[in-house]
């Protein structure tokens, strides 16, 4: 055996040891070197006039299992850019290496590029270790399978897990974009807008984080001390993203820094596909002043007036960056609300949405008068200049508006508030959805008299009854947990009420959770809900 033989062979031998200690950046060295080696090798045997017949084939063998390996400790440490280079390096010397087309199949599938990796573990059949490894591969092939399907259509159920009460890991979803694209926006910048006319419920997109951060929070100081470290992580988290993989980097560069909107190229919505061939990717010097000004504006926490949390990670503080929902922009008359689920993001419309409606979040309680959610828009950077706003900043000029908002903060008759808004609407012509507008103004008013006994028995023939109320305020708003909450309870002090209520209820569901519940589902959510101490 020649020197160079036995250093190949201790380097195969070590890098082999590391790899299975899991010491990644130590055993990618080594298969570097070993790699080196080989390549170096084999072009001196092209140079060559009396090779060994079977030296090359040999030299071909170690390079293409050196490949493979390497891109397994790649994956592992979420390298996948690299690991993939090292995957295809691999099969170009053997086209059914079972092991490399078991990595890439695995790296494609934590891409979300379902198709792609269901092709890589069928071909992986063909070599006789897939024989050996049926039970492992057909589960792989499941998967890709039930992932692809929800991804081409959106079919996605959550509630067995919910019936079982979240235990366990989160259910494994696809990324999904439904009809929604890209449009600029009379609101800011550019908007995301439905493509056909949608149904409270009904999914708009489900997209995995590009990065999360999660942690407990304390009291008031040690709470934003927490906060503190956990946005350095979650920037240290984006940073390694984009370091590693160049589309990332593009996907996060297409988003907003706060300036320039209207220079801002608008990206067709098939971009923001997993399977989507991705030009523009460059080595260009990483520019972390304005992605840190990318995540200011675009991060999402998960604790929000318009997000649901479902699962364990409903006791933590969360945030993170998702591409497509940082398209969503704010209004007061919001359409589409969130739900977390792991890692991943679920968009869906809170209430009826019109084709060609741009979707929105509302990034504040909207739930509260017109000057208070004036003063709420201020640290966002932004005056709201949705119908809502506009038609409030006029009427809420009216001195008697300004005496109901005032009475209600002194703790006056909340019935009496609420009659008085009510003949306030009737002589000022109030009409359609602007009663929904105002009623969501002073929801918390309505709520306290739905929900009091001795408020209803004094007020009860006076004023609306709670269902014409409840939906303009859901018209205005959406679904919302405080509205829900007082119409499971008057469910359950009539005694369950008719299938009318009943439907009722569950449609306001639908436009808190999403149609990714079904109805017995439904029902255990709508229980926990109201035995939520957080309203």
């Amino acid at each position: 055996m020649s020197a160079t033989e036995e250093q190949m062979q201790q380097l195969r031998s070590k890098a082999t040891e590391l790899l299975l200690r899991e010491e990644w950046k130590e055993s990618i060295q080594l298969y570097s070197q070993l790699i080196d080696l080989c390549q170096d090798q084999i072009s001196e045997l092209h140079q060559d006039s009396n090779p060994d017949s079977d030296h090359p084939s040999k030299l071909h063998k170690s390079l293409c299992v050196a490949f493979s390996n390497r891109a397994e400790a790649r994956s592992r440490l979420q390298d996948f850019t690299e690991a993939l280079e090292d995957c295809d390096r691999a099969l170009q010397i053997e086209a059914t290496h079972f092991k490399t087309l078991l990595c890439k199949g695995k790296i494609l599938l934590c891409l979300n590029r379902y198709s792609n990796a269901l092709d890589c573990f069928k071909a992986a059949l063909s070599d006789p270790q897939g024989n050996r490894n049926l039970e492992i591969l057909n589960g792989y092939l499941e998967k890709c399978k039930k992932l692809e399907f929800q991804s081409r259509t959106g079919s996605f159920d959550l509630s067995d897990w919910v019936l079982n009460g979240f235990r366990g890991k989160p259910p494994e979803l696809a990324e999904y974009i439904g009809p929604v694209q890209v449009k600029r926006s009379e609101i800011s910048g550019r908007g995301l807008f439905a493509t056909k006319s949608i149904d409270a419920g009904s999914l708009l997109s489900v997209t995995k984080a590009i990065a999360i951060e999660r942690g407990i929070l304390g009291d008031e100081d040690s709470g934003e001390n927490a906060q503190l470290v956990m946005w350095k992580n979650f920037i240290d988290k984006v940073r390694e993203a984009v370091t590693k993989c160049p589309i990332t980097q593009l996907l996060i560069n297409m988003l907003s820094t706060g300036e320039d909107e209207d220079m801002l190229e608008v990206p067709d919505i098939s971009f923001f596909r997993p399977e989507a061939e991705k030009t523009g990717c460059s080595n260009e010097k990483l520019d972390m002043d304005k992605i840190l000004s990318i995540l200011d504006v675009n991060s999402l926490v998960e604790e929000a007036v318009s997000a649901k949390v479902l699962g364990k990670n409903s006791d933590f503080y969360g945030v993170g960056l998702w591409v497509l929902a940082s398209f969503i922009n704010h209004s007061c008359n919001p359409n589409a609300r969130r739900l977390h689920v792991g890692d991943y993001l679920i968009v869906h419309a809170s209430r009826d949405i019109k084709a060609g409606e741009e979707l929105t979040f509302m990034y504040f309680d909207t739930l509260s008068p017109f000057d208070k959610r004036v003063e709420m828009s201020k640290p966002w950077g932004f005056n709201c200049k949705c119908r809502r706003c506009k038609f409030e900043e006029a009427v809420f000029s009216k001195q008697e508006l300004r005496e109901i908002e005032i009475g209600l903060e002194k703790g006056v008759d909340a019935g009496g508030a609420v009659y008085r808004l009510e003949e306030g609407m009737r002589r000022w012509a109030v009409r359609g959805k602007e009663k929904g507008y105002l009623r969501a103004s002073f929801w918390d008013a309505y709520s306290k008299v739905y929900g009091s006994d001795r408020l209803m028995k004094r007020w009860g023939r006076r004023i609306p009854v709670m269902e014409a109320v409840v939906g303009s305020v859901v018209e205005a708003v959406g679904s919302d947990d405080r509205v829900l909450k007082v119409v499971v309870e008057g469910l359950k002090k009539s005694g369950g009420g008719g299938v009318v209520e009943f439907e009722r209820a569950m449609k306001l569901g639908r436009g808190l959770y999403g149609k990714v519940v079904k109805k017995q589902a439904m029902r255990t959510l709508l229980e926990l809900g109201i035995h939520d101490q957080s309203y």
